[in-house]
C-alpha cells in the first residue's frame, strides 16, 4: 500500500493517557482517539514526521505524579503515550533525515508522529534483519546490555556472572554475551517456563525462579559456591543485598535497573554495603543515554552474532495499535515471553 504524501491530511489513531499516573499503568489509564494529522513539519524546524511501524513496550514505561526535569514523561494528560519505536520518515526538516529513511528512537503511540527531539533518533542502515529487532536487540535494550556488560563490568573469560531479571529484553542479551565470552552464567526469573528457556534456548549454565526461593543468599551460595565476579542488577532490593554477600574479591556490579523498588512509596534499604569495602567491589549505576556513542561499535559486534545464529532472541508480538495498552500492562505481570512489540504495519 502506497504511503501518504507530504501535505496530505490523514486519519491518525492514537493511544492517549487520561492523566499523570503513579507507578504501573492500567488499561483504564489509557484511551483511544482518532485525530486528523497534516503531514508537514513546522517551517524552519528540524523536526521529522514519521509513520510508526513498531511500538516497543518496556518495563520503565511507568508513570510519575510529578514530571522530573531531564526524564521522559511517558504518561501526560490527554497526550499520546511516549515510548521507543521503529518508524519511516515521511517529511523531514532535518538535514540528516530524508523521506523514506527508516529510524528507531523515541516516538509517540499513534500512527503518525511529529518528532521534534531528533537527537533521540537513529537511522537504520541494516535491513537484512527484522525491523522489529530495533525495538530490542538492535535498539535501546541491546545497547544497554552491551554498554553495561562490556563497559561497566569489564568481563573476562571464566568469570562467574549472575543476572537478575535474566529473561527481560536486556537480561537475555547480557546472558548470551557472557556465554559467548566463556563465562559461567546463572540468571533469575519469575516462572518455571522462563527458567527452562533461559537454560535450553539462551544457553545459560543455570537459572532459578526467585519466587520459589525463601532465602536469596542461600540460593546464590548454591549456584555460586566460589562466589560471583559480575552481578548485572536489574532488580535491586533484597536480591542486591544477597548478591553483595556473595561477591568475590574485586567483583563488579552494574546497576541497570531496580524493578523491585520502582513502585514502593518507601524504598528498601540495602544493608550489606560494607562488603563493597571488604571485597573491593566496584558498583556503578548507568543510563544508556550516556553510552549511545558506542552504537556503531555495538552494531559491529552484535550484527554478526545475529547473522551467524550465535544469539537467540525472542519476541512477544501483538498486532494493531489497539492491542497496545493490554500488551504494555501484561508486561508488568509477566505475561510476555520475550520482547513485547506492537506491530502497526510491516515493511
Amino acid at each position: 500500500m502506497a504511503l501518504p504524501r507530504a501535505g496530505e491530511v490523514v486519519s491518525n489513531k492514537q493511544v492517549l493517557a487520561r492523566d499523570y499516573i503513579d507507578g504501573i499503568p492500567k488499561e483504564s489509564d489509557m484511551y483511544f482517539s482518532t485525530a486528523s494529522t497534516k503531514l508537514q513539519v513546522p517551517e524552519g524546524s528540524e523536526a521529522v514526521l514519521v509513520k510508526n511501524l513498531y511500538l516497543s513496550c518496556d518495563p520503565y514505561m511507568r508513570g510519575v505524579k510529578k514530571p522530573e526535569p531531564g526524564r521522559i514523561t511517558f504518561f501526560a494528560p490527554n497526550s499520546p503515550i511516549v515510548g521507543y519505536g521503529v518508524s519511516k520518515v515521511l517529511v523531514s526538516g532535518h538535514p540528516d533525515f530524508r523521506e523514506g529513511d527508516l529510524v528507531w528512537g523515541i516516538t509517540t503511540w499513534e500512527e503518525y508522529s511529529l518528532i521534534t527531539r531528533t537527537e533521540s533518533l537513529f537511522k537504520i542502515h541494516h535491513t537484512d534483519v527484522p525491523l522489529s529487532y530495533y525495538t530490542g536487540i538492535l535498539g535501546m535494550p541491546g545497547i544497554t546490555a552491551y554498554a553495561g556488560f562490556y563497559g561497566i563490568c569489564s568481563p573476562k573469560k571464566g568469570d562467574s556472572v549472575f543476572i537478575s531479571s535474566a529473561f527481560g529484553a536486556v537480561g537475555q542479551l547480557v546472558g548470551q554475551f557472557a556465554k559467548l565470552l566463556g563465562c559461567y552464567v546463572v540468571g533469575s526469573t519469575g516462572s518455571k517456563e522462563k527458567v527452562e528457556i533461559l537454560k535450553n534456548k539462551f544457553g545459560l549454565d543455570d537459572a532459578f525462579n526467585y519466587k520459589e526461593e525463601e532465602d536469596y543468599d542461600a540460593a546464590l551460595k548454591r549456584y555460586f559456591p566460589q562466589g560471583i565476579d559480575i552481578y548485572f542488577d536489574n532488580v535491586g532490593g533484597k536480591m542486591l543485598d544477597a548478591a553483595l554477600l556473595n561477591m568475590r574479591l574485586h567483583g563488579r556490579i552494574a546497576v541497570c535497573g531496580m524493578i523491585s523498588q520502582y513502585d514502593l512509596e518507601e524504598h528498601q534499604g540495602v544493608r550489606n554495603l560494607m562488603h563493597l569495602i571488604y571485597q573491593r567491589i566496584r558498583m556503578e549505576g548507568f543510563f544508556v543515554y550516556d553510552h549511545y556513542h558506542l552504537y556503531p561499535k555495538f552494531l559491529e559486534t552484535v550484527l554478526p552474532y545475529i547473522r551467524q545464529g550465535n544469539i537467540n532472541y525472542t519476541e512477544h508480538i501483538t498486532h494493531d495499535i489497539e492491542t497496545g495498552p493490554a500488551a504494555l500492562v501484561g508486561l508488568f505481570s509477566g505475561l510476555n515471553f520475550g520482547k513485547t512489540v506492537v506491530v502497526l504495519t510491516q515493511e
